[in-house]
């Protein structure tokens, strides 16, 4: 999220103006956000988790059942962030990454649901000839899977960007203006779709209007968004300009 603080501006001798206090930048800002919403929109990018379903807590799950095959049961706490070294579990990163998306996969069959409305919207937004794209930091297994198990395939999308596509992690830009560039679109003809932070501050950064889903985060710490929504059943009309 971009917090954008208005200060006075400086005069060359050193102290603020007295009368007229204007934030050059602050105004440049507010005219790109008007030239990003008055342009034709013409792409919508989809962030996955919190967006179109919420798959980590059985991503949890899975992680949890590869510690057991290794003899090691665990509590869903302690599943993530350096567990297997402060156990002592030996790893082989590539082995068993490979092997907790095999269990991952099983772990969602029938279980992994699309959020409200976001089956809906994917479709109604093809419907009507906007071209549509996935721009999701996790890896490509998973976000494959998932789109496949809530019954929106990977082929309905123009493209679909994973973590390891690109440099930048959001709140860089990177991801979304792959995706753009994919779709043969500029950033400001795009609406990125998000539920995180991080991910609306990516939005802005790559100069593109942004729908917040309240998924995951508050209405207030999503405050960057241009508009606001509970899920993808109740997107406001004037996001898609329809």
């Amino acid at each position: 999220m971009h917090n954008i603080a208005i200060f006075p501006s400086v005069s060359d001798s050193g102290r603020a103006d007295d009368v007229h206090l204007v934030d050059e930048h602050a105004v440049q800002v507010e005219h790109d956000r008007l030239r990003v919403k008055d342009a034709h929109l013409r792409g919508v990018i989809f962030d996955l988790d919190g967006v179109l379903a919420i798959s980590e807590p059985l991503l949890a799950e899975a992680a949890i059942a590869l510690f057991a095959e290794k003899g090691h049961p665990m509590g869903e706490d302690r599943y993530l962030g350096g567990a297997a070294e402060h156990r002592g579990i030996e790893l082989d990163l590539e082995r068993d990454k490979a092997r907790l998306y095999e269990i991952y996969e099983e772990v969602i069959r029938g279980r992994l649901k699309p959020l409200p409305g976001a089956v809906e919207l994917v479709r109604s937004c093809l419907a009507r000839g906007l071209a549509i794209a996935v721009a999701s930091g996790a890896d490509r297994v998973k976000v494959v899977a998932n789109l496949r198990e809530i019954g929106l395939p990977e082929s309905l999308f123009g493209t679909v960007v994973d973590g390891n596509q690109v440099v930048g992690k959001k709140p860089a830009p990177d991801i979304f203006l792959e995706a753009a560039r994919r779709l043969g679109l500029p950033p400001e003809a795009c609406l990125v779709i998000e539920d995180a932070v991080s991910g609306v501050a990516a939005a802005r950064a790559a100069g593109m209007r942004c729908l917040g889903i309240t998924s995951s985060f508050s209405a207030s710490e999503l405050a960057g968004a241009e508009w606001l929504a509970a899920d993808l059943a109740h997107v406001p009309d004037a996001a898609l300009g329809w």
